[in-house]
């Protein structure tokens, strides 16, 4: 049970994708959006908040100076976490897949437990993550969302044949989404459920290792 929650650990983080900082503004035919997903948008307004309540914890840190010089990319980072947050719900809804309250809890205990502590876990998915304290429980929510997904789905994330199921379950919700995204951040890859041409800094997506190796590491 510990190895699948340090294996939904390791899926969200690579979710956070990096990319640069964005400013309020739209394209023509969404003006005032940083993308449309399924038909709903998402502001860009929405991401710089995001932004705001990470580089507020970062200027509260002790390496101020260093977690903010390495998170250039945040704001595209975070763009790409909303989109692919309602891929995940689609592909979820699509299985039947639901998510409790309790299991975000426990979801929670967990991870404090193996990080040290809450405390430690606030720094280190501020660290590694980009994630703001008040950001987490949506984090470890698409964590418990993740794993059930693939449960759901009979699929194994410890093996590659796991890895494509759920891969290709993603891809396929984010092609039925249909995502805009606004030029100024770039395009969608719905075969990677990414914003093109990102590399994320810290780890390789575990769910397509073979589709993802061009976007792993720094």
């Amino acid at each position: 049970m510990h190895r699948r929650r340090r294996t939904a650990l390791v899926v969200s983080a690579a979710m956070l994708v990096a990319g640069p900082l964005i400013s309020a503004c739209g394209n023509q035919a969404h003006p005032g959006a940083a993308a449309v997903v399924g038909g709903d948008r998402i502001e860009v307004s929405t991401v710089q908040a995001q932004v705001a309540e990470v580089r507020t914890a970062q200027r509260d840190s002790d390496q101020s100076v260093q977690l903010i010089s390495k998170s250039g990319q945040l704001g595209r980072a975070k763009l790409h976490g909303l989109i692919f947050d309602r891929i995940l719900d689609k592909a979820a809804a699509d299985a039947n897949v639901t998510v409790s309250r309790k299991e975000i809890q426990e979801m929670r205990q967990s991870a404090a437990t193996q990080s040290g502590g809450e405390a430690q876990l606030r720094t280190t998915m501020l660290q590694q993550s980009w994630v703001a304290p008040e950001q987490i429980e949506a984090v470890l929510r698409e964590q418990v969302q993740l794993t059930k997904l693939a449960q759901a789905l009979g699929a194994d994330l410890q093996q590659p044949a796991g890895q494509k199921a759920v891969g290709d379950a993603l891809t396929a919700a984010s092609k039925s989404l249909h995502i805009d995204v606004n030029p100024r951040f770039g395009t969608w890859d719905d075969k990677q459920t990414q914003l093109a041409n990102y590399k994320a800094p810290w780890i390789t997506q575990v769910t397509k290792p073979a589709q993802q190796e061009a976007a792993a590491g720094a």
